[in-house]
């Protein structure tokens, strides 16, 4: 036996390390137990989860699974643990917030109180759906520019507005080395968002103006929202902004730009989202993409990628708005520790509106909190030497690459955009999770899950009509809300809202499980579940149901009690008048149960057929 070192730390050392195959046999005989009899490699891959892009994560990563040479170190290509060799712990990530009103003068009082309170760049909406080109010094008035970065987000119109802001730094005095920001120069993303290609020889000229003059401003951004926000993938989204920014690349240096002073023209804005794990090898894979192909057009030094990530609005929920709260605040530790170097976070109202000032102070909260109190950018690359996070990175990056090469093949982003080829892709993505967010296999709390049906309404000044006509923009709780808008109607019409009577049979012990499950499911819809405990006496459950106001019903409790009563307890409610009658369990053979629900089952279609039954439209 090996004698180990008296270091105070010798708790459990002269034990041999486990196996992973000791671990596997744990594992088989905890899946036995639940009824699953696999062995081996199939015992763990019961446990595992699918991701898109044929992607999976597994329960147990060793070091078997480490990924060779592929991480680097900060600083250096691939930059895949840093873009900056001390990472951001000088002072944190830049956290820029978002404007997107249309008053100048309103804007500089949500600027200046952003700024006075922790913000550190600014984000603003310039042109038709924003503030008008000639209000920007107004928004700005105020702002010390050589301090505070501006990124502008313009559109068609982002070579006026551009050129407005050079002017406002001209007027007042910055130092041409010391202007920071973008000025947002985005042809193909605003191509993506509308339909319309516009005009690349502004970013051209933009470009050549902020290399020879403005060496602290990027002209382009290479914005991969409008694939996300339109139902991408991780690994799509990450082909899409690779594609984008390979065009600009080639619009720049056929224009004369040497492909290093090309490469620091962009800066690569990507979503966060609630999914931290993913955010992080994201952001990681998306810097090891970019170095490589900065390395392929012999500008390996400028391969380090600017990034600026944006909490997602796909995850944002208009129910329980709250809760978008802790959404923004795990999509925004997942950019941190990603790597990013400007965070956004939006404020958990914006799916309503214009955020108020207490949403607007959360939101930039949230980046002091994890910053001030969770030091969390005191350490480079937390995420680092996780086999779980690097294999993942690995496996995204490959998986981003093949989608770039798809685009590649179909003539560049530009072509892909107008032959389709983006959009059926995406849209392929989407109805795929579309269907798990059906299923509630993807649950959304406050939404599908938990959802509270006598909430108050969060009302907040209408935002700014988005630019539209190109690819579409969606939502995780688009179904549901459809169907929770339309129980609103039938409430401002009638006064009520659709009911549904819980038939709970039983002891409390019975029914309970099932009785929740179903109260849940019904509410995601906006039917509110009348639950009256009953005896298994099938006509007091008729005149419970009778006394209910409702017309559908739904039968609640054990296996046990279904097999002894849910025949005659179905055919009494049909006797009382229920249109449909739905069993919240395994389906059976009870002749006047229409329907069964049960967890995996399509919740979305359901809710659709007792809307319609009861004829709220």
């Amino acid at each position: 036996m090996t004698v180990l070192p008296d270091d105070g730390l010798s708790l459990a050392a002269q034990f041999p390390d486990a196996t992973h195959e000791q671990w596997q046999r744990l594992v088989e005989g905890v899946l036995r137990k639940s009824g699953k009899e696999v062995s081996g490699d199939a015992a763990e891959e019961a446990l595992s989860t699918t991701l898109d892009d044929g992607l999976g994560t597994r329960p147990l990563y060793t070091a078997r699974d480490a990924v060779a040479g592929a991480s680097g170190y900060p600083g250096f290509a691939p930059y895949v643990r840093g873009s900056r060799p001390e990472g951001a712990t000088p002072g944190g990530w830049d956290v820029r917030q978002r404007h997107t009103g249309t008053d100048p003068a309103r804007t500089r009082e949500a600027v200046l109180a952003d700024l006075e309170n922790g913000t550190t760049s600014l984000w603003l909406t310039v042109g038709s759906h924003g503030i008008p080109v000639s209000g920007i010094a107004t928004a700005l008035d105020g702002v010390y520019l050589d301090l505070a970065p501006v990124s502008l987000e313009a559109g068609a119109e982002y070579g006026a507005a551009a050129r407005e802001l050079l002017r406002i730094h001209e007027e007042r005095g910055t130092p041409r080395a010391e202007a920071r920001g973008t000025l947002g120069a985005d042809p193909l993303g605003y191509e993506a968002r509308s339909g319309r290609p516009a005009d690349t020889a502004d970013a051209v000229a933009l470009a050549r103006e902020t290399v020879s003059r403005w060496p602290g401003l990027r002209a382009l951004a290479v914005d991969a929202l409008p694939y996300h926000e339109a139902g991408a993938s991780a690994a799509q989204e990450l082909g899409a902004s690779l594609a984008t920014g390979v065009a600009y690349l080639r619009l720049l240096t056929d224009a004369g730009l040497s492909a290093a002073d090309a490469c620091g023209q962009l800066e690569f804005r990507y979503a966060a989202t609630a999914d931290q794990f993913l955010t992080v090898a994201k952001l990681r894979a998306a810097r090891r993409l970019w170095a490589r192909v900065a390395e392929v057009c012999g500008a390996p030094g400028a391969g380090a990628q600017r990034q600026h990530a944006v909490t997602s609005s796909v995850m944002m929920s208009r129910r329980d708005p709250w809760v978008n709260m802790l959404r923004t605040t795990v999509a925004c530790l997942g950019a941190g520790v990603g790597g990013a170097d400007a965070v956004t976070v939006l404020p958990f109202d914006d799916a309503l509106g214009l955020p108020d000032a207490f949403s607007r102070r959360i939101a930039r909260n949230t980046s002091t909190i994890l910053l001030e109190e969770s030091h969390l950018a005191r350490v480079i690359d937390p995420a680092g030497g996780s086999w779980y996070v690097e294999r993942l990175t690995d496996e995204l990056a490959h998986a981003g690459w093949e989608f770039f090469r798809t685009i590649e093949k179909a003539g560049g982003q530009g072509a892909a955009l107008r032959s389709g080829l983006v959009h059926e892709r995406l849209a392929a993505t989407w109805a795929e999770r579309s269907r798990a967010l059906a299923r509630r296999r993807e649950p959304i709390t406050g939404v599908s899950e938990f959802p509270d049906l006598a909430e108050r309404t969060v009302a907040r000044d209408p935002a700014p009509a988005p630019v539209t006509g190109g690819l579409p923009r969606v939502r995780r709780d688009e179904a549901y809300e459809a169907l929770r808008a339309r129980s609103d109607a039938h409430l401002a019409a009638t006064g009520a809202r659709p009911k549904v009577f819980l038939a709970a049979l039983g002891p409390a012990a019975a029914h309970t499980a099932r009785a929740t499950f179903a109260s849940n499911l019904f509410q995601a819809g906006g039917v509110e579940p009348v639950h009256d405990p009953v005896s298994v006496d099938a006509a007091t459950v008729a005149g419970a149901f009778a006394a209910s106001g409702a017309s559908v019903a739904c039968l609640c409790s054990s296996d046990a009690l279904y097999a002894e009563e849910a025949q005659a307890v179905a055919a009494a409610l049909k006797a009382a008048g229920a249109s449909r009658v739905f069993l919240a369990g395994r389906p059976g053979e009870y002749p006047d149960v229409d329907a069964y629900v049960s967890a995996g089952g399509d919740a979305v279609a359901v809710l659709t057929s007792v809307l319609e039954s009861l004829g709220v439209s």
